[in-house]
């Protein structure tokens, strides 16, 4: 069985948001050095906004893997053990290990949870035949291989209907896709097929303009309100639901990149921390808790109405930061998240619109020049020093 400890702050979530709290945390206040928990049973910590350029072939996976251990702020402890319950009304939450955790102040930054069974035939067929996706470090390869190994036929790219991380990423890997066929000599036996359960090709129209001339220019046909709920890889056919007639189609795929639905994770869905669809209930400019004032959330499995990406939680990093201190300094929560996130949207092997917008949708751009064109320099910042800032800044609590 596990023992009964006490912290000032416990954080749940060992990825971005966690251990970027946990560093801003220690390196703000002295006094929180070793009364600082961070809980997760990960023994490897993942960059995955890399995963796309994985899966064309343009990096190696092993870039984007450490040890969990190494990324752990000194000052901080951690309990390498999966939370199961929550007991925020007194202070403290149980692990699946049998430890009792108590604490003054809770971070919930748990990540999102990728459902592959929901997808009927998808377990069983992903990683093989042609069934291929980047959003696990298990199949990543999978997507590479079979871009590489397509000799013509149709290429199905999905969306759910679901929130999902990066929701920029299931179109990327879908124009490196079309730029290899070209390369390789069988984009003209090819059909591209972008099959989202959206109704638009991106939320931002500024964007989407762009993107729209893009799949133009690729000779990509879309499939919108399309949403994959089988995968019979017997026969190589995609069955979606049409989300305006409820109907079931079929379409044959030679290649698919599925990605799965998402949701927040099982131990945060049946907690007194959820919302209704089971994310955690935060104020959406303070990341505080609507119910219980000593709990904060941020990243994936809060209920912001933001894309979940990697940038918006170096936004909201920081924001946990200052208002938590604030809190126990007993003085106002005056920093303020504006929905900041950005989608780095590669759209071929040197090309990338880099889309950074805020909760209303409107552009909010860090360069000084139009970002709404496709750039060679927008694709080396995402490729060569986004993984740099990530590891040596925003993780060290730094920016």
């Amino acid at each position: 069985m596990g023992q009964d400890r006490h912290y000032t702050v416990v954080i749940v979530g060992g990825g971005s948001g966690g251990i970027s709290v946990a560093s801003r945390l220690v390196r703000a206040a002295k006094s929180l050095r070793h009364r600082v928990l961070v809980i997760d049973p990960a023994d490897k910590h993942y960059y995955q906004p890399l995963w796309t350029l994985v899966g064309g072939g343009a990096a190696p996976k092993e870039v984007t893997e450490r040890a969990e251990a190494s990324v752990i702020p000194e000052g901080v402890q951690w309990l390498q053990d999966a939370v199961t319950e929550f007991f925020p009304q007194d202070n403290y939450l149980v692990t699946k290990g049998g430890s009792k955790v108590h604490y003054d102040y809770l971070v919930v930054a748990a990540g999102i949870q990728i459902n592959w069974d929901e997808i009927k035939g998808l377990k069983d067929a992903i990683g093989k035949d042609g069934v291929c996706s980047n959003y696990s470090y298990d199949y990543v390869e999978s997507t590479w291989e079979s871009i590489r190994n397509f000799k013509g036929g149709r290429a199905i790219f999905t969306y759910p209907n679901t929130p999902i991380k990066c929701g920029g990423a299931p179109q990327k890997i879908m124009y490196l896709a079309e730029e290899h066929f070209q390369k390789a000599g069988v984009r003209d036996q090819a059909e591209i097929v972008f099959a989202s359960a959206g109704a638009s090709i991106f939320s931002v129209k500024k964007y989407a303009d762009v993107l729209d001339k893009v799949i133009e220019r690729k000779g990509i046909k879309t499939a919108y309100k399309r949403n994959l709920i089988e995968i019979r890889a017997d026969k190589k056919e995609a069955v979606f639901e049409n989300l305006d007639t409820k109907q079931q189609e079929v379409m044959k795929y030679d290649m698919i990149h599925v990605v799965p639905p998402m949701s927040a994770p099982a131990f945060i869905k049946n907690s007194p921390l959820a919302d209704a669809n089971g994310w955690v209930d935060v104020d959406k400019h303070t990341l505080q808790h609507k119910k219980y004032p000593n709990v904060f959330g941020l990243g994936d499995s809060s209920n912001l109405p933001t894309s979940k990406t990697g940038a918006a939680i170096r936004k909201q990093a920081p924001t946990v930061e200052k208002n938590l201190l604030a809190l126990m300094r007993n003085q106002p929560l005056l920093k303020k998240y504006n929905g900041y996130t950005s989608c780095p949207l590669v759209t071929g092997y040197g090309s990338l619109v880099l889309a950074e917008f805020d909760y209303d949708l409107c552009p909010m751009e860090t360069f000084p020049f139009d970002q709404g064109v496709e750039r060679f320099s927008m694709y080396v910042l995402k490729k060569e020093l986004l993984p740099i800032v990530y590891w040596d800044g925003m993780l060290k609590g730094l920016m």
